[in-house]
């Protein structure tokens, strides 16, 4: 099964996809897919509820929102595959960067997506996200972190690289525009994918690929990002971790083909779904 949130913006429902491609109304199980219900158990509600039979069909159509309602933190994973380390003439790093995202950028799948106003370095980053479903304080190893997943989701981290790069300051800012993380279209179930560690990760660009790689090359593997965290901050259900992008964005292509408006942007990791983009002007 899928967690998904269907619905105008504002007016989002819990629903869940069953194997068969149906989808079901949540709303007698949950007001909202969110921190409480992934700690409350709500996986294994949603479960039985679709093994009872009973939960109401929706019908096709309609806005696909983001599967988990705003995050309390988007925390990112900067340079975490060898390839794009190498592409953007970075070293490979001995610790995990650690950036921020502003949780008001999350949006859905395929949501519009805004180029900022002055921006001409708007760039593409497919990646696995992470969404926690039990608190993470202080692990004690990268085993104890698999315990606290709540579920993976494929994640846009859209990024404007001069205003991350070049504008001086911390990496935020080129990465905390609005609409800059689409996520979605659903949220699987952690104990539903077998290895996150070996899924593959695509990316095209007006039909075009330009990314395509596997978690199997992340220098610092999943279990190791959410312990590591765990030593800094203080991780809470429903928080959001994007694990980092292998090589193929824009900034390390020649020619550096930077994204505009009418642009369309389409994304895949296997087993999560994928993702359409259409790119406007803000």
């Amino acid at each position: 099964m899928q967690l998904m949130r269907i619905g105008d913006r504002g007016a989002e429902r819990p629903a869940v996809r069953a194997d068969d491609g149906t989808v079901y109304d949540l709303s007698s199980v949950t007001g909202d897919i969110d921190g409480a219900f992934l700690s409350g158990d709500g996986v294994a509600r949603t479960r039985a509820a679709l093994a009872e039979g009973g939960l109401p069909q929706l019908p096709a159509g309609g806005r696909i929102a983001a599967p988990i309602a705003r995050p309390g933190k988007v925390v990112c994973i900067g340079l975490n595959y060898r390839d794009h380390a190498a592409e953007t003439g970075a070293a490979t790093p001995p610790e995990p960067i650690i950036f921020m995202k502003a949780p008001n950028t999350v949006i859905g799948p395929d949501d519009t997506v805004l180029v900022p106003r002055g921006s001409v370095k708007t760039d593409w980053e497919v990646e696995l996200g992470v969404v926690i479903g039990k608190e993470a304080r202080y692990l004690d190893s990268p085993d104890d972190a698999l315990d606290v997943i709540a579920g993976y989701a494929i994640s846009n981290d859209v990024s404007e690289r001069e205003f991350q790069l070049e504008r001086g300051g911390q990496w935020d800012k080129g990465k905390s525009c609005e609409t800059f993380n689409p996520l979605g279209p659903w949220l699987v179930p952690a104990d539903e994918i077998d290895d996150p560690g070996k899924l593959g990760l695509r990316l095209w660009v007006n039909g075009e690929q330009r990314q395509d790689g596997t978690t199997a090359d992340l220098i610092f593997g999943i279990g190791h990002v959410i312990w590591y965290l765990s030593q800094f901050m203080v991780l809470e259900p429903g928080d959001l971790v994007n694990t980092g992008t292998p090589a193929g964005v824009a900034m390390g292509m020649p020619g550096q083909p930077y994204l505009r408006a009418g642009d369309v942007v389409e994304l895949e990791i296997d087993g999560l779904g994928r993702q359409r983009q259409v790119f406007a002007d803000a």
